[in-house]
């Protein structure tokens, strides 16, 4: 799968929300919340348990695009899709991942930190990558030092990422998104601030297209 389809997915949209769900009976308002904020994409992290239950909650929201995210091997990948994923996300990259998603027909981001695994995501025919943990990596000087030997790559940086560093990011024209979990966190979810949710969303909605 290419950048481009990635791309497509995104509807143009250059804020991803990475978001971490250990209740399903939040999914629901967490997605009412991000819609609500201006979001059009998000990104479910198999970390827990109902990781599946979620993601199939907030696609059948019909107001995101909604992918799963820290996808570590090919079951999982077709779980994800079944559930209802429209696009996969890796912490790294896994030629067994990229070519289950290739067969399921949906777009795959594995993720990279060195100049070795960009050229392997070059390799495998991919054109999009995610730069992860972005920020313990270099941040803005580490994408910058990436991206001049690769310039037909695009990035989604990840990791680390709050509000102020998203313009630094987005200004670079590498990075086809920024990823991050600030808008809505494991203690806004835990305490039911959907509102903070939503403002935090519109927020980096704004700062993205400003």
């Amino acid at each position: 799968m290419t950048g481009t389809d990635l791309a497509s997915v995104l509807a143009g949209a250059r804020v991803l929300p990475v978001l971490t769900v250990r209740r399903v009976s939040t999914a629901g308002p967490l997605a009412d919340a991000l819609a609500a904020g201006g979001a059009r994409c998000a990104e479910v992290t198999f970390r827990t348990p109902d990781a599946e239950l979620v993601l199939k909650e907030m696609a059948a929201h019909g107001g995101l695009a909604v992918g799963a995210g820290t996808v570590l091997t090919p079951q999982q990948a077709e779980r994800a899709v079944a559930a209802g994923a429209r696009f996969v996300v890796s912490p790294g990259f896994d030629g067994e991942v990229v070519e289950k998603c290739r067969e399921l027909g949906v777009p795959v981001m594995p993720g990279i930190a060195t100049a070795t695994e960009l050229m392997r995501a070059l390799k495998a025919g991919l054109d999009t990558v995610k730069l992860f943990p972005a920020e313990p990596l270099g941040g803005v000087g580490m994408l910058r030092a990436l991206a001049a030997p690769f310039p037909g790559m695009r990035f989604v940086p990840t990791g680390g990422i709050g509000a102020d560093q998203l313009a630094a990011y987005l200004a670079h024209p590498a990075v086809l998104a920024v990823g991050g979990s600030w808008m809505a966190t494991t203690d806004h979810l835990r305490r039911g601030e959907y509102e903070e949710i939503r403002r935090l969303t519109a927020d980096a909605v704004e700062r993205s297209v400003t």
